[in-house]
């Protein structure tokens, strides 16, 4: 079964320490798509202006990718414009345009609602509420959020993770979802909230796996070339969700290899800028980077 995954599609505006691109096609559900389409066929609803060249999307669709549940809106496509500094992890907004993503009403086609794995990327938790009671019955909810509806939405954020399988945040949303700069004992708080797993992502540093049971921790693949980090953690949930969306009955193992996936795909990611690895990147390549990147962490 198809994965559907619910989010944005954006032009991005971008500079880094090692160049700079204007109007390059981004948002989290192309960057999800192009790293879960590794594993399984993807749904997707969002919404683009106009003015959007969806050419852009043909190498996506040759993945299985199907855009049946995107709208095209009257007026102008999101945009989103920023600077990283010497530190990657660093980076400046210089501009938030929303346009037709402003008023953004999921729309889930009749065909999707049978999915039976979903993707709720950073999007309104209201929105994201009302995406999971038009899904019939998923079996994997897993979902993303970030400190503007963390700081603004905290309610309707707290009914959406109540109803999620998996929740995934980085290290900062994690602290201040809870205001507990412990990350282990934070992410404690935030399991008793509802989901069964919570997946904290660390930039540079991996990723930390917890449930009720375990803790488990992942490393970033170490990559020399770091380009830009846009898209990287909507890289890495395609890959985790991707991964999952091919089992059955998800298991500690599963979970475990998922995060490993996701954090390979992710460091082919930030090697150039927008999509241009993950368009040229092949199963072949991924496997062997997954490979060492098991390798590294073996002890035998």
């Amino acid at each position: 079964m198809p994965v559907l995954v619910v989010g944005s599609i954006a032009y991005d505006s971008i500079e880094t320490p090692f160049g700079k691109i204007s109007e390059a096609a981004g948002g989290s559900a192309l960057y999800f798509c192009a790293a879960a389409s590794f594993f399984s066929p993807v749904n997707v609803v969002a919404v683009v202006g106009e003015d959007f060249d969806q050419s852009i999307l043909n190498f996506l669709k040759q993945r299985d990718v199907n855009f049946d549940g995107m709208s095209v809106k009257s007026g102008k496509t999101f945009r989103w414009g920023g600077k990283y500094l010497t530190d990657m992890n660093v980076r400046e907004t210089h501009f938030t345009d929303l346009n037709v993503f402003e008023d953004f009403n999921p729309e889930i086609p009749h065909v999707y609602k049978t999915c039976t794995s979903l993707f709720l990327a950073n999007i309104d938790p209201d929105l994201q509420l009302q995406v999971l009671d038009s899904v019939k019955n998923p079996q994997l909810v897993i979902m993303d959020t970030m400190n503007y509806w963390i700081g603004t939405k905290a309610k309707s954020l707290e009914r959406v993770i109540n109803r999620c399988d998996v929740l995934i945040l980085n290290d900062e949303e994690t602290r201040e979802l809870t205001g507990n700069n412990n990350l282990i004992t934070a992410g404690r708080q935030i399991l008793k909230m509802g989901p069964s797993h919570l997946i904290i992502k660390k930039g540079e540093h991996g990723a930390l796996l917890l449930n009720n049971k375990f803790v488990f921790a992942a490393p970033a693949y170490p990559t020399e070339k770091v380009v830009d980090p846009t898209g990287a953690g909507d890289t890495f949930a395609g890959g985790v969700v991707g991964y999952l969306s091919r089992k059955n009955k998800i298991n500690l193992n599963d979970l475990r290899k998922s995060i490993l996936y996701g954090t390979t795909l992710a460091s082919f990611t930030v090697e150039d800028f927008s999509f241009r690895k993950l368009e040229t990147v092949t199963q072949k390549d991924i496997d062997a980077r997954y490979k060492k990147l098991l390798k590294m962490i073996s002890l035998v």
